[in-house]
Parts: structure tokens; sequence; C-alpha cells
């Protein structure tokens, strides 16, 4: 970088690029913390998972499958949130790659949240 105007239009370009990839609406998006404390948990296997059973079950185009920094509930580590439109974000918590592989067939493909490994509030004391 060489000037402040250079840095403005680095700025403007990326934030453009962020606002095209968070406003697909029509996206489920599946979430998993990938924080120290979620890998030092296993999330990694458990995106590695998500990831792969989204794309063999061809449900790219529907589902997408990232990954971000701390969600601030390390005690439930691995922890995965979909967020699906026009729904409330569900919370997976302590989760394996088994338990991501009934979160796919159950909620993702079949609707249906999977209540037993969801944060509820008698979870948060």
């Amino acid at each position: 970088m060489k000037s402040l105007e250079e840095l403005k239009a680095i700025r403007e370009r990326m934030q453009s690029q962020v606002s095209m990839r968070g406003e697909d609406h029509s996206h489920t998006r599946v979430v998993v913390g990938m924080a120290t404390c979620g890998i030092a948990s296993g999330a990694r296997p458990v995106l590695t998972k998500l990831s792969n059973l989204v794309q063999e079950k061809n449900l790219t185009d529907k589902i997408s499958v990232t990954q971000t920094g701390c969600i601030g509930l390390c005690q439930y580590e691995p922890i995965v949130e979909v967020m699906e439109p026009g729904k409330p974000k569900v919370t997976y918590i302590k989760m394996t790659p088994e338990k991501a592989e009934e979160i796919v067939e159950r909620h993702l493909i079949g609707g249906h949240v999977v209540d037993n490994y969801t944060l509820s509030s008698s979870d948060i004391k």
C-alpha cells in the first residue's frame, strides 16, 4: 500500500465481496466453530464430515458449510450452528462426525431438528 486512497479502494473492494457472500438468504448455512477450543475438542473432523456429506449428497446448491472463530461457549465444543432462511438458528453442541452425519440426514435433508444434540436453556448455567 502506498497511499490512503489505495487502502480505501482495497477496503471497498473487500466489503463488496463480503456483502455478496453474505446476502444469499435462500441458502442454508452450516457453521462450525473452529477457534482453538473447537479444534482441540475435535471440530476439524466434524467440519470435514459435514463438508464431505453436503458434497456427496449434491446439496451444495442449497447448503454451505463454513467455519467461524470463537462462538463463546467453549465447554460445549465442537459447536455447529445451522441457519436456515426464515427459521431460528439451531445450535448443536458436543458434536462428533457421527452426530454430524445424523444432522445431515435428519435436519438438513429431513427437516427435523435433532433436539438431543441442541443447546437448550437448561444447559446454560
